[in-house]
């Protein structure tokens, strides 16, 4: 019966705040914060490019937290540790089965925890990567050879892995390209102009199919 009313106030939720999202506030020591231009101008762009009507007010939303129901996409990033506690694995699992959506982005240094937790949300899927063909990268912007490379740490290439529920993508996670650095003020990485462009078109394509799927 719980988890029935949860997921009818995230319907009544979804159907009202359609156009909003929302950062992930983790526990675990990880820097949850990190990177606190970067969704404020991926709204503006989206806003711009795509004619979203996106709050620019970006909203903190805590795992455990019912206010989750209230965003159809939430981002989550950072260095460190996150840990989810079994209460917090079952919210954000109630909220993704339902028509949520999570983008993760590595900040070099989360993968290892990120997948750990993410076992206890869902310990039966495995992240499978994101072919180049899928409709996240050929939303209004096209990536033909899937996610774009941002920044270099490990000589390894950028990588987009997805967990699937009953065949609909319900996180995606990108992976050795830190793509919400590119969405920072360009003074803070000195990113040039063409890089920072295809960081925020990836990320306008993340929203434009998460708020449509």
């Amino acid at each position: 019966m719980k988890q029935f009313i949860t997921l009818l106030v995230f319907s009544i939720f979804y159907q009202f705040n359609a156009q909003d999202v929302a950062i992930l506030k983790y526990n675990g020591g990880g820097d949850w914060y990190a990177n606190p231009t970067a969704i404020p101008n991926l709204v503006s762009f989206t806003n711009q490019t795509i004619k979203t009507n996106i709050s620019k007010n970006t909203q903190t939303v805590a795992v455990n937290s019912e206010d989750i129901y209230n965003y159809p996409l939430l981002f989550l990033t950072g260095h460190g540790n996150v840990y989810f506690s079994d209460d917090e694995a079952q919210n954000l699992k109630n909220y993704l089965i339902s028509g949520g959506f999570l983008h993760i982005s590595d900040n070099y240094g989360l993968d290892k925890f990120i997948r750990r937790e993410l076992k206890k949300v869902f310990p039966n899927l495995e992240f499978q990567e994101i072919p180049s063909n899928h409709p996240i990268y050929n939303q209004t912007f096209k990536f033909p050879n899937g996610i774009p490379k941002i920044h270099e740490h490990d000589k390894k290439n950028a990588q987009g892995f997805g967990l699937f529920y009953e065949g609909r993508l319900i996180v995606f996670y990108d992976y050795e390209t830190d793509l919400s650095d590119g969405w920072e003020d360009q003074i803070i990485h000195n990113n040039p102009k063409e890089v920072r462009e295809k960081a925020l078109k990836m990320g306008a394509n993340i929203i434009e199919y998460a708020f449509t799927n």
